[in-house]
């Protein structure tokens, strides 16, 4: 697996996807945190969105931009259309797609556009840069999943995890 599959998928410079939401009850997941702006749910509906998007832009679909932050996170609808494990395969599913998509040497120098922020133009990035971007993306959210296990109790899982 190369560094860029670990960081998407593996234990790369945090605890692997799989150790972050193991053994994690949909009741948890849904469970609010004082002062928190979201739920374990609401990240991880969030990294997934934003898997699809990058997905997407790597496979030359363009796929607009959220029109506001808030289009990135799921709506009460979209929650209870979807339950925690439905959304933990979705999870798995697209992360999968990704660290392929990184093991895919021959397509990573490709450039891919990217659409922007409403109003701002498009970019162009290589499919590496984009998955990287994804990459960085997934960890910020993954930590803050941590966090938020660490804040209700759940934190290690029973394999282990980084407690520091």
């Amino acid at each position: 697996m190369n560094e860029l599959e670990q960081v998407l998928a593996g234990e790369s410079a945090h605890s692997a996807p799989a150790t972050i939401l193991e053994s994690l009850p949909g009741e948890l997941a849904h469970r609010a945190v004082s002062g928190a702006p979201h739920t374990i749910y609401e990240e991880l509906w969030h990294i997934v969105f934003w898997q699809q998007v990058t997905l997407d832009w790597i496979l030359s679909i363009e796929t607009p931009f959220p029109a506001r932050p808030s289009d990135g996170f799921p709506s009460e609808a979209d929650a209870a259309q979807e339950d925690w494990d439905q959304l933990r395969q979705r999870f798995f599913r697209t992360n999968i797609e990704a660290a392929a998509a990184a093991r895919d040497s021959e397509h990573l120098e490709r450039v891919v556009r990217c659409p922007s922020r409403p109003g701002e133009p498009a970019r162009t990035m290589t499919a590496r840069e984009q998955l990287e971007s994804l990459g960085a993306h997934n960890a910020y959210h993954f930590g803050r999943i941590v966090l938020l296990r660490q804040l209700l109790g759940s934190w290690p899982p029973p394999s282990g995890g980084y407690t520091w």
